[in-house]
């Protein structure tokens, strides 16, 4: 591990996407075994996330989900990646976590995101719609509040009293949001690496202490890919590529294929733009060339902390890829100290 790595912490977040074949049970069972090897391997998080009626992706109710997997870990913080709280009333939410932190005490963390349903049926079929994220900050502070005391009368039980970390995923202008309130913030290079520094720039300036934080804390997103070349890296990359690119000319996100139907595959142009797009700024490579550039983002971003959302085709190649990766930068020999008392 080198130096300008060791003192940030790797995390995972694994979205249970699922591949042609396989069914959205047998996703879900492959994420809460992806959390054993996670803690196995040595990694600070393991996160999950919330997607409704999407054919590719398993994961749609997180609050569940997390307790699967805290139940079958014992060290690993476990959490969500997010919970998009405009779906949800903030009570049931806080409620949700207070059950988690009371099962799992000190291992549970609150991500946080402001995304509404993908259609407007799945809006409807959730009973809300794109104006419910306007009122975002309101929702945001109400769920706070729970933790701290009651509103009108009615208490969050188990969750009132308990100190759970509460992280939010935003991209530009959410980001000064995470400022505002003294949340962590979980961000990724949606609109590209200058503008995701531009924003990380933006919400250390404007960060407010808060009794949930006292110091800016910045989660950098990224899909990271290691193998035994880099071909054969950027080729794991391909399944996810395409269904971005399908997701946005179909309107349907779709499960994951192999590399070597997208290769034979004849694309339209506007399918070939996104797919292209789907490309960039990944981290791909062998270790030598990922250990390169996970300096250089943290080096522009001064990141405490990665959280790695890779998926692909081969389950086998993915899981590899997350221990080399636990591997380059020294994850295991960081659990053994965690576990001898020696390390925070």
């Amino acid at each position: 591990m080198t130096s300008a790595l060791s003192p940030v912490r790797f995390s995972v977040l694994d979205r249970s996407r699922v591949r042609r074949g396989q069914s959205h049970p047998a996703a879900l069972r492959e994420t809460v075994e992806f959390a054993q090897l996670a803690e196995q391997w040595g990694y600070h998080r393991f996160w999950v996330s919330e997607h409704h009626s999407v054919p590719g992706v398993a994961g749609s109710a997180p609050t569940v989900l997390a307790a699967a997997a805290a139940g079958a870990t014992e060290r690993i913080r476990i959490g969500t990646g997010g919970v998009m709280l405009p779906n949800h009333q903030p009570l049931v939410v806080a409620e949700q976590f207070g059950v988690l932190e009371s099962l799992y005490p000190g291992r549970i963390d609150m991500g946080l995101g402001r995304s509404v349903g993908f259609t407007d049926g799945v809006r409807r079929a959730l009973g809300h719609d794109k104006r419910d994220a306007e009122d975002f900050d309101a929702q945001l502070a109400e769920l706070l509040g729970y933790f701290a005391e009651g509103r009108q009368g009615v208490h969050a039980w188990p969750a009132e009293g308990l100190r759970i970390p509460a992280f939010l995923l935003a991209t530009g202008s959410g980001a000064e949001r995470a400022a505002r309130f003294g949340l962590p913030l979980v961000i990724a290079a949606v609109g590209g690496e200058d503008r995701m520094v531009e924003a990380i720039e933006r919400y250390r300036a404007l960060f407010r202490p808060a009794a949930v934080g006292a110091a800016p804390y910045v989660v950098v997103s990224a899909s990271i890919v290691i193998a035994d070349s880099t071909p054969e890296a950027h080729r794991l990359l391909l399944p996810e590529a395409w269904s971005g690119a399908y997701a946005r000319t179909h309107g349907e996100f779709p499960p994951l294929i192999p590399p070597v139907e997208i290769e034979a595959r004849t694309m339209t142009d506007r399918e070939r733009r996104i797919f292209d797009e789907g490309l960039r700024g990944h981290l791909y490579g062998t270790e030598d060339e990922v250990a390169g550039r996970l300096e250089r983002l943290v080096g522009r971003t001064g990141a405490d902390e990665i959280l790695v959302h890779t998926s692909t085709y081969d389950r086998d190649a993915r899981l590899d890829s997350h221990r080399r990766l636990a591997s380059l930068v020294g994850l295991s020999r960081v659990a053994v100290r965690d576990r001898a008392g020696t390390a925070a």
